[in-house]
């Protein structure tokens, strides 16, 4: 069965950490998220003025943060001592669980900053785990090459094409994450396979893509709900397309969220907040 597109939401243009500029998609608001999914921003600019204030020092508490750098310089730091460089082609999966107090600044005074970050809840039973995360080097990032002329990296999840499997370095979640950047020359197709039962969305940020049968148009800058089902197609528009296909277990349980707090009930947030406050949020 085909997924289809079946909710728009087009980026809107905000800022976040010290004034640096992104487009949120995801997450925008409360009923633009797609269980276990919370928030998708894309940060890309030229002018050093729309990131050099960066991301200081900020707490997180209940679920995981993915990003993924395609073109700058970024550095993680956090309270457990940790430092971790981001270059182009980089992922930092990391896990916030009970708490982590972090900070991601630019390493670059000039020159484009693009990539994304995104949000991926926790089930109840692991918002309280210790906090860990995982540098993954470009290199360590598998791809596919299509024979249309189209490309896949794989960062969550398989991909199989013909007798091709790639594998992505994050596996065995409890969200079984799918994460792939699919990018397809003028008018190249995509079909994979895409369990039946998991949600899944699509990020266009370059060109425009058709998604399913009947097909529908996804244009850059836009996030696009799927439908249930077991079979993805995509077809690049005639300028080419690149996109993020992101898909995920729900979760199923309720969320409380203030800010970089994500957990199950107003109790448990007032918990992080005063948690934080007393410096006990990381244990």
């Amino acid at each position: 069965m085909q997924r289809q597109l079946q909710q728009l939401i087009p980026a809107l243009g905000t800022s976040d950490g010290a004034g640096v500029k992104i487009r949120r998609s995801l997450g925008q608001s409360q009923q633009a998220r797609l269980d276990p999914f919370l928030m998708l921003d894309e940060f890309n600019s030229e002018s050093s003025d729309d990131y050099i204030g960066g991301f200081p020092s900020h707490p997180h508490r209940g679920f995981e943060t993915v990003t993924y750098m395609l073109e700058g310089h970024m550095l993680h730091e956090d309270h457990m001592g940790n430092q971790g460089n981001l270059r182009s082609g980089d992922v930092q999966w990391m896990t916030a669980g009970r708490g982590i107090i972090h900070s991601e600044m630019p390493q670059q005074e000039e020159g484009r900053m693009h990539g994304f970050q995104m949000w991926l809840n926790l089930p109840a039973a692991e918002k309280m785990k210790p906090a860990h995360y995982r540098d993954i080097p470009a290199n360590d990032i598998p791809r596919l090459d299509l024979a249309n002329g189209g490309k896949v990296k794989v960062i969550a999840g398989a991909v199989s094409v013909g007798d091709q499997v790639a594998e992505g370095p994050i596996q065995g979640l409890s969200t079984e994450p799918r994460y792939w950047d699919v990018q397809l020359p003028a008018g190249a197709r995509f079909d994979q396979a895409l369990p039946k039962g998991l949600n899944a969305f699509l990020y266009v940020f370059e060109g425009e893509l058709t998604v399913g049968e009947p097909p529908r148009q996804l244009k850059s800058g836009s996030a696009g709900i799927l439908s249930d089902g077991d079979e993805l197609t995509l077809t690049a528009g005639d300028k080419g397309a690149r996109a993020l296909v992101l898909a995920g277990k729900p979760i199923g349980e309720p969320i409380a969220q203030y800010g970089p707090f994500v957990m199950n009930t107003s109790d448990e947030i007032e918990e992080a907040i005063n948690d934080y406050r007393a410096g006990k949020l990381a244990g």
